[in-house]
Formats: C-alpha cells, structure tokens, sequence
C-alpha cells in the first residue's frame, strides 16, 4: 500500500511546490507594478552612508523644505533672455535626407544658448504640440533643485499649450547642454535638445564653436551634419571646439591634422593639458569635452570615429581632409592627463557619509514585466536606494559596473571629483566630472560636497536604461516634492 501511495504523495508535493512558486512568482509580479501616480520618495530604503540619521528625516516622508521653494532669483531683470518652442516637425540632415523629430524653435539641435558668467538667465519654455509634454533640464549645470527641470521630481511636465519659466544664475563657466527630462529616452533621442555654452566675463579670442553628436534614426550627426561640414579658418587662429555628446551611447571621436589638447571635461577646465595626438576621444553619453589648438597651414578634421560625420577646417574652407587611415591604437585616458592641483578635499579627507552604488542585473520583474532587469546594489526600481546626505557634508560614493554594458552616470545638481579608478588614484589633472562613463567591471571613487540642497537624480545617461530603472536619488535631509511620478499626472522623468 504504501509502494502504491508513494507516486500520490509525490505528485501531492510537486504540485504545492507548484503552488507556492505560482503565488510568489504572482506576489513578485503584483508587487512589482507602479501605480498610477506615487512619489520618488516613498520607495526604496533610506541610505544615510554609515552617517548619522538626520532627526529631520524620518524615513522619506518627514521635511520642512519643498522643493519647490529652491529655485532661482525671482526678483531682476534677466541679462540673458531665452524662448523656446518645443514642437513636432521633421528635421533635415545635410544629405538631404528628412527625419521626423520633436524640435525646439523649429530645428535641432535647438537654438545655442551663449551667457555669461554671473548672469541671470531666464528661459520661457512653451509646448505646442508635443503629446506627452516637456521640461528642460540644464546638463551639467548646478542649477537650484527647482530650476533642475525633472518631471515629477521638481515640476510638473509642461503640457501642450502650457509653458514654464526657469531662472538660474550662470555661476559656472563651460560647455553644457539642455534637453527634455520627460520621456526623456524618446524625446532627446527625437531632437529636443541644445547647447548651452557659460563664458568668462571675458572672452578669448580666436573661433569658439559648440558642436553637438547625435544620432537620428540610425544616422550619426556632427552640429546636424550627417557628412562633411566645411569651415573657413585662417592659419594662427586659436580654436577652442566643444564636442557634446548626447546619444545614449558614448561617442567616439578623433582630431586629426594637428596636436591638441584636450581642455575641459563637462565644463570645468583642466590643470596643464599637454598637446596629443592619434587618440579617440570617447566621450561619456552626456558628457562633453573641449579640445584647443591653433590653426596651422594645413587641414584639420574633427569626425566621429568610423562614420562620414566630420567637419574639415582650412585656410579656404573647400579641402577635404581624408579620414583617418585606421582607428586609433589607444583612447584618451583623463586619469593621468594633465598637471595635479590642489583640491578643496581629496582621498585622505574625512568623509561624513561614504556610499556604494553597485550596478547590476538580475532576473526579476520590473513594472510587471519579467526579464534580467538592472539593479542598483541588488535592488530593481522602485525598490531602489535613496542616498540621505546632509547641507555640508562631504560625501564619498564607490561605483561599480557588475555588469557587460558601459553605464555613464549622471548627478543632477553636482560636479563630482574623481579619485580613484580601479583602486589606482588618479595622477593628472583634477578630474570633475557630472556624467561619469563607468565601463564593464570598473570601480570608481568619487566625491563631492553637499552644497547644493534638493532631492537629485542620479541615473544612467544611457536613457534607455534610465527608463527601465537605472535610476535612483540623492535628497537632502528636511527637503521633500509636492510633485508625483506617474500616468495619473503625466510625469515620466526617466
């Protein structure tokens, strides 16, 4: 008898085991949904970085400041005045070939905004017809929290018919850039987005020209150029070039013709950058790099690597510089460019909050979709952490790339000061960077000083990724949003 009830209680069991991974697999799914509006704040675990627990930030929930109460000078008469429309319409390469893309004032990249430092800057954003809505976000630029331009995070997506006023004071000097913080991952990469160039109160002499990559339905552009752009440049002349990267990819480019040297990254200048030459320039997704030499008497080309997108300079503007021969043996390394230079802190400092932000991926659901999804210290959005900080402290983050892709990470509000890589310490230039390209099995260490109060993302700028999680925050403690992420009320930041 017991021979023959054998088989039934093993079935018995198998189908409870069944039954069991069913519901959690069920509960796993369920629980992985979002709902149609919620808070950025009201998920995940607080992450104070072995710091004390501020008494004004019990878990997410308590605060005294909103956001919306950081922003910019109200009071004044801006010295710098901008619009821009964001509508759809259909873009024209250089070949001639036509894309539909969304565009601000009718092109992209959009209008080249050019201020200088210490200006107040006021920009008027209106949508006309773009469904889904706009922002702007200022890339780069440490801007207060409500002038950041995050839907759901510091404002409401601007709906079609509506508009929004920002208000910054232009502190920094450098090469940024602007772009829709909506949707992001389909609006950037369908136009809308432009530079945004901080000058010194006084300028250089010589060309100073922003130059954009970007890549529209499948074709890689240079300043909206899918072939050779040619310039008239005299021989003498000083050349300051900003290349801005704002595919979701790195972009890879090469100078050849002349030595250069490579004189910023993401808009703070380099100490003692020494002529280069035969090196790719691969520049972070979002990031930007600003190259420097003097015309000589012989054509120049800036091109991105592998592609017919280039601009040719010579003393008549009509050479044609053959492109490089064969890609480059090695890529511009910024961890050993340069002279070092005393910094406000560095390794040794005494840190308040020391954190680890670890990428990688795992087989879960996310959004009710099952898959291998990406995961931030083990956890898939919303279950994400939130990096607590306080006004003043100096804050220490290890980021490590577990994962096969490049992940360039950006921090809203903040430059971060680059220490080491892979456990060596960086021996250049100090290196400042906003959107860090962190490659398959890197670690970083990087720093910064919380002077900035707000609640910050601190994401992918590979936007695809952003959207389907790789996305978190850092918050001020005491500071909250009114705002809320979500369906109900349109807010996609990405």
């Amino acid at each position: 008898m017991f021979r023959r009830l054998a088989p039934k209680v093993a079935a018995f069991v198998g189908a409870a085991l069944l039954v069991v991974v069913l519901v959690v697999l069920a509960k796993a799914w369920y629980d992985s949904r979002l709902p149609g509006t919620y808070s950025v704040m009201a998920y995940g675990e607080a992450d104070y970085g072995g710091g004390s627990v501020p008494v004004d930030h019990s878990g997410h929930a308590a605060g005294t400041v909103s956001v919306s109460d950081l922003h910019g000078p109200r009071a004044g008469r801006p010295d710098a005045r901008f619009e821009l429309t964001a509508k759809t319409g259909t873009v024209r390469l250089a070949s001639g070939r036509v894309v539909d893309a969304l565009t601000f004032n009718g092109s992209s990249p959009g209008p080249e905004l050019r201020v200088k430092q210490g200006e107040l800057v006021e920009v008027t954003l209106r949508n006309a017809d773009v469904d889904q809505g706009v922002t702007i976000h200022w890339h780069g630029v440490d801007v207060p929290n409500a002038e950041d331009g995050v839907a759901g995070v510091t404002q409401d997506a601007v709906l079609p018919g509506e508009r929004y006023t920002y208000r910054f004071r232009a502190d920094q000097v450098g090469t940024f850039w602007y772009h829709s913080h909506q949707v992001s991952s389909k609006e950037v990469r369908r136009g809308l987005f432009g530079a945004l160039v901080i000058e010194p109160r006084t300028s250089a002499e010589g060309l100073d020209l922003a130059v954009a990559s970007h890549t529209y339905d499948g074709v890689p552009t240079l300043d909206g150029h899918d072939g050779l752009e040619r310039r008239a440049v005299a021989p003498g002349t000083p050349l300051r070039i900003r290349l801005i990267s704002t595919d979701s990819a790195e972009t890879r480019l090469r100078v050849t013709g002349t030595p250069f040297r490579v004189v910023a990254i993401d808009g703070t200048d380099l100490n003692g950058p020494t002529p280069i030459d035969n090196v790719t320039l691969a520049i972070a997704a979002g990031g930007r790099m600003d190259v420097a030499f003097t015309m000589p008497a012989t054509p120049v080309r800036i091109g991105i690597e592998g592609t017919s997108a280039a601009i040719a300079f010579s003393q008549t503007g009509r050479a044609t510089p053959a492109a490089p021969a064969r890609e480059s043996g090695r890529d511009f390394d910024p961890a050993s460019y340069g002279r070092p230079a005393r910094t406000a802190f560095d390794a040794p400092s005494s840190f308040d909050r020391r954190f680890h932000l670890t990428i990688n991926r795992k087989p879960a659901f996310f959004d009710g979709h099952p898959g291998l999804q990406w995961a931030i210290n083990g956890h898939v959005y919303p279950d994400v952490p939130t990096f607590v900080v306080e006004r003043g402290d100096l804050v220490e983050i290890t980021i490590t790339n577990d994962t096969k892709g490049i992940h360039p990470m950006h921090l809203h509000g903040h430059h971060v000061l680059v220490l080491s890589r892979d456990g060596k310490a960086v021996s250049g230039s100090p290196w400042w960077v906003d959107t860090l390209n962190a490659r398959p099995g890197e670690s970083y260490v990087v720093a910064f000083r919380a002077d900035n109060p707000g609640i910050w993302m601190d994401h992918c700028h590979n936007l695809r990724h952003a959207a389907d999680g790789l996305t978190m925050h850092i918050a001020y403690a005491g500071v909250t949003t009114p705002f809320m992420v979500g369906d109900t009320h349109r807010n996609t930041p990405e």
